[in-house]
């Protein structure tokens, strides 16, 4: 089985890889699993001719695609790089697939939800994005067949690539005092060694539809930076709330108030849930700090 992905050296990426790789043994469906990993810079999605060139090509099996212009602020100011990357770009990977009979899985985001429900988001909510990004992904989602994977997730935070973990690490060596995070937007923290093996396996296993996957528990950005901040070993004390209109005018991109996804059609497939958000968070801070 030949599996492509793209955006292979992102912080979803890297980590996807990778679990192929330690999957590259095993036998999947009777054939051995062949990784290719296709960086932007090997493989430009917005360019429709190098896609489609490079599928033909590899003739891939599947395809798992978390490549994505994701800077959410500088979405709302060049909307036409993020619908050419992450909605054209993914219509151009389905294009693709089909030429070659590939399954496509697809990395989409809790932007998709205006953040208005009082409850958690599950797989069958309306979207309703209000962000440029959010608008992106959704297109990109609404580019793929009904046999594709549509994988969302949240505020990923990984070893690679830049992410909030790793900017509070960077606050706290540099003695920023106080740190201030908003207390009025809930999220799931979900932690990118976590999230790979999951979307592996739903790739490989053809899965059809949407999938929540993000690590369990609910947290606000100021509860998510207090426990980087104990499991760091500083004072959690040190990090105050502050509300999403203290921000006003700061941020271009609105953010969802509630954008907590509910894991439903992996717990009703009984598929395993990841593990608590905190549980991960530490092992990751843990890590960062080691080889730091």
């Amino acid at each position: 089985m030949r599996v492509l992905v793209t955006g292979a050296a992102g912080q979803v990426g890297i980590e996807v890889v990778q679990e192929l790789e330690r999957r590259a043994e095993q036998m999947v469906r009777g054939k051995p699993l062949e990784v290719i990993a296709a960086t932007r810079e090997a493989l430009d999605v917005a360019n429709r001719d190098a896609v489609l060139a490079s599928i033909v090509t590899i003739e891939p099996d599947v395809i798992i695609h978390p490549a994505a212009f994701t800077a959410v602020d500088a979405c709302e100011s060049d909307s036409d790089r993020a619908f050419a990357v992450n909605a054209l770009g993914t219509r151009n990977i389905a294009e693709g697939a089909a030429l070659v009979g590939a399954h496509v899985a697809y990395v989409s985001t809790d932007y998709v939800f205006d953040g208005t429900k009082p409850s958690p988001y599950n797989e069958w909510d309306a979207p309703n994005p209000l962000s440029v990004y959010g608008r992106s992904k959704l297109g990109g989602e609404r580019a793929l067949s009904s046999s594709a994977t549509i994988v969302r997730t949240s505020w990923v935070c990984g070893f690679h690539g830049r992410n909030m973990v790793k900017t509070v690490l960077r606050l706290m060596a540099a003695g920023t005092r106080p740190l201030q995070f908003v207390d009025d937007q809930h999220g799931c923290p979900t932690i990118a060694s976590d999230l790979a093996p999951v979307l592996v396996q739903l790739a490989l296993e053809r899965r059809p539809g949407v999938f929540h996957v993000t690590n369990q528990g609910v947290a606000t950005w100021f509860e998510f930076v207090r426990e980087i901040v104990g499991r760091a070993g500083g004072d959690p004390a040190s990090v105050l709330p502050i509300t999403t209109a203290d921000l006003a005018g700061l941020y271009p991109a609105p953010r969802p108030a509630n954008s907590v996804l509910d894991n439903a059609a992996l717990r009703l497939n009984g598929i395993a849930l990841l593990p608590a958000w905190q549980e991960s968070t530490a092992g990751l801070v843990a890590r960062l700090m080691s080889e730091a």
